[in-house]
């Protein structure tokens, strides 16, 4: 990898620097075989199409499906939003203003399809990879913001590591047709006809054909440049260099990126050492599924033989087979003498025992137990248990594991937020009209631009630009907790809380309270009481409102 010499004017990029890189990319694409391994065998369990063996004793059950799709479906009733809170006072309206405005960028991005299929791929392949990029091409060539999933596949880091920010280099590698390629890039004419690298491919179930298709390779890497951390970016192409940003007057001293961070996130699901990936919830539990499959199989297989009659015939028997294999006709012709019987008697199959029942029962709480996924978090019930209440405090003594992966999330997507507001503050340049829907269910139109972060042209001041705090909870969706959370209003206002006279009575009751939202009611119920000295205090009902 180059380093940036200061003053220098020549271009530090060439095409030799991206053969050096290709070099580097097959290392760590040698280092990466393994999970490529297990994501492409993960891929055939969640498909449940991993056996070798086509016939029909091979069965397949879906009790790890039903897994990955309820652990799934507890990450979309919680999804993540995010409040900024300021460090200093004086950056309150700009933490104010950026808590409205990430959502509205985040759903812009449709990021509530990205994090369904981030979480697929966490539960799935044991981490899911999240992209945070400035794309040029986007709002008709101002720019904006580009939130997208990046296939873990297509990404390469330095063998060995455990977090992604510490790899020397970042590879990530896309298909784009030739004819495009041809026509965006002039220079790859008549350089695409042999690839020079090829991607890991999953098992589709259509004949994929990338022949007209070439592989594009990012570029991103760390420089120092007085002391601090400069990130680059460099595009090729089957060994031409497309782009690279410390060839760019614009980014050659301060790096492509003003964060100086790869714009990747990874969210991990179960921690392995020496990989920024985890394993996955197929990794841990595909033995016992395997097990409960093979008991499956061999239950039913033994329930057809004992449903369907067999029998041994003697091949000099006397017996009308035909007429014997017809059960609706009631006579059945034989010739000779002697009993019948003698040439041709049913097969007796065994019965099974139970017991090989009960294994397969008790493989299955296994793979329930094992994963969390009991009975109470899919709302079933047992034992007697049919109170609302009673079955939602199990379900939530049950979600522990899933509260666990969910912290996960969390943290990753906290580490968006923080990519969003540092390129707000690097490319926003031009401000940014938003539609923001109240509380009060009235619409307000704002501009966000780096301005509000009070940049100048002053190098000292910006090496104090403000610093803000992501705090991250769950944006409940079950209509469980919207009810909840309702009736909890309502016997709040039924005891008198929120009446002016007793704010001090209500703030001491919110305090030694736990609930979503609690810090606004309690600064509204402060408020309320700071104004019931005046002669025209608010009154519960428009505290409510």
């Amino acid at each position: 990898m180059k380093k940036q010499k200061k003053g220098r004017t020549a271009e530090p990029i060439t095409n030799d620097t991206v053969c050096a890189a290709y070099a580097i990319l097959e290392k760590y694409k040698a280092g990466k075989a393994s999970f490529e391994k297990r994501i492409i065998d993960s891929e055939q369990w969640w498909k449940m199409r991993h056996y070798d063996d086509k016939s029909e004793d091979s069965i397949a059950t879906g009790w790890l499906f039903n897994t990955i799709i309820n652990k799934h479906a507890d990450a979309m009733d919680n999804i993540p939003e995010a409040t900024c809170l300021p460090r200093e006072k004086s950056d309150g309206p700009a933490a104010r203003l950026l808590t409205d405005i990430l959502p509205l960028i985040l759903e812009r991005n449709h990021f509530e399809s990205t994090y369904s299929e981030c979480w697929y791929d966490k539960l799935k392949y044991g981490a899911a990879c999240y992209g945070v990029f400035w794309n040029q091409s986007l709002d008709e060539g101002l720019g904006n913001i580009d939130v997208r999933r990046i296939d873990l596949l297509n990404l390469f880091w330095e063998p060995g590591i455990t977090d992604i920010q510490k790899s020397q280099n970042i590879f990530h590698v896309d298909l784009w047709d030739n004819d495009y390629l041809q026509e965006e890039y002039p220079v790859l004419q008549d350089c695409l006809a042999t690839p020079t690298f090829d991607i890991t491919q999953y098992i589709y179930d259509d004949t994929v054909d990338t022949s007209d298709k070439s592989a594009v390779i990012d570029w991103y890497y760390k420089t120092k440049k007085d002391g601090k951390e400069c990130l680059h970016f460099c595009k090729f192409c089957n060994g031409i260099l497309l782009y690279a940003s410390e060839n760019d007057p614009l980014y050659r001293e301060i790096g492509f990126y003003n964060h100086g961070r790869y714009p990747f996130v990874i969210d991990k699901m179960y921690p392995i050492q020496g990989s920024p990936c985890g394993f996955s919830v197929i990794d841990a539990m595909r033995g016992t599924q395997k097990e409960i499959d093979i008991l499956s199989s061999a239950i039913v297989r033994n329930a057809r033989m004992a449903a369907e009659r067999r029998f041994f015939v003697r091949s000099d028997g006397s017996i009308n087979e035909k007429e014997f294999a017809k059960w609706d006709q009631p006579f059945v012709h034989y010739s000779g003498s002697g009993d019948p019987s003698t040439s041709i008697m049913p097969i007796t199959v065994p019965t099974l025992s139970e017991v090989y029942v009960a294994i397969l029962n008790n493989k299955i709480d296994e793979i329930k137990e094992t994963t969390g996924n009991r009975d109470f978090s899919q709302g079933s019930t047992s034992g007697g248990v049919t109170a609302a209440s009673a079955i939602a405090a199990l379900q939530e003594a049950g979600n522990k594991s899933s509260r666990d992966m969910l912290s996960g999330a969390y943290r990753a997507y906290e580490d968006i937020c923080i990519f969003l507001i540092d390129l707000i503050r690097q490319f926003y340049t031009w401000p940014r009209c938003f539609r923001i829907v109240g509380a009060d269910g009235l619409e307000a139109f704002i501009q966000c631009g780096s301005d509000i972060f009070g940049q100048n042209d002053d190098e000292s001041f910006l090496r104090a630009q403000p610093i803000f705090d992501i705090k991250v909870r769950a944006h409940k969706k079950t209509a469980f907790s919207r009810m909840a959370m309702n009736e909890l209003a309502c016997e709040l206002y039924k005891m008198g809380i929120f009446e002016p006279h007793r704010s001090n009575e209500a703030q001491l009751c919110l305090e030694i309270m736990e609930f979503e939202g609690k810090e606004e009611i309690l600064r509204r119920v402060r408020e309320n009481g700071e104004r019931s000295l005046s002669p025209a205090p608010i009154s519960s009902k428009e505290l409510l409102q």
